[in-house]
């Protein structure tokens, strides 16, 4: 198996409330809600960097499609890390997130190994890392 992830897929309770959540408040371009014409089909994309997209999908359409039983919800299971080019942009991605309802769980803080984070729920409770590193180069 080559290592290669094109698809991060979050299971959501509200896919409306999500949608709303990435689209308006993240401000991550989509072109909506897909597949509401098939049973257990409705599912949102974003663009993320080349060859990688963000999916929302319901929690109990995907525990249909993998044929698992659909478990309570997790914020521990993983994290989403978001590297950002500085520790103003930390800030700046800290306060959209906090605007578009996100919980703030860890606030802005230096890192023991020498960086920047913060991290946020989104709706569903899925954290995300805020992060500038030193140590990696951000590319475009």
């Amino acid at each position: 198996m080559k290592p290669r992830i094109t698809v991060i897929t979050l299971g959501v309770d509200d896919l409306e409330k999500s949608l709303e959540f990435y689209r308006d408040g993240l401000g991550f371009q989509t072109e909506g809600i897909v597949g509401k014409e098939f049973e257990h089909g409705a599912v949102a994309f974003f663009n993320l960097q080349a060859g990688l997209k963000l999916a929302i999908w319901g929690r109990e359409d995907i525990a249909h499609e993998a044929k698992v039983s659909l478990s309570p919800a997790s914020p521990t299971e993983f994290t989403i890390g978001h590297n950002v080019g500085s520790k103003e942009e930390v800030d700046i991605v800290l306060e959209q997130a906090r605007k578009a309802g996100a919980i703030i769980t860890d606030p802005a803080h230096d890192t023991f190994w020498g960086g920047y984070s913060a991290h946020f729920q989104d709706p569903d409770g899925h954290l995300w890392e805020v992060v500038w590193n030193p140590q990696w180069d951000i590319n475009e």
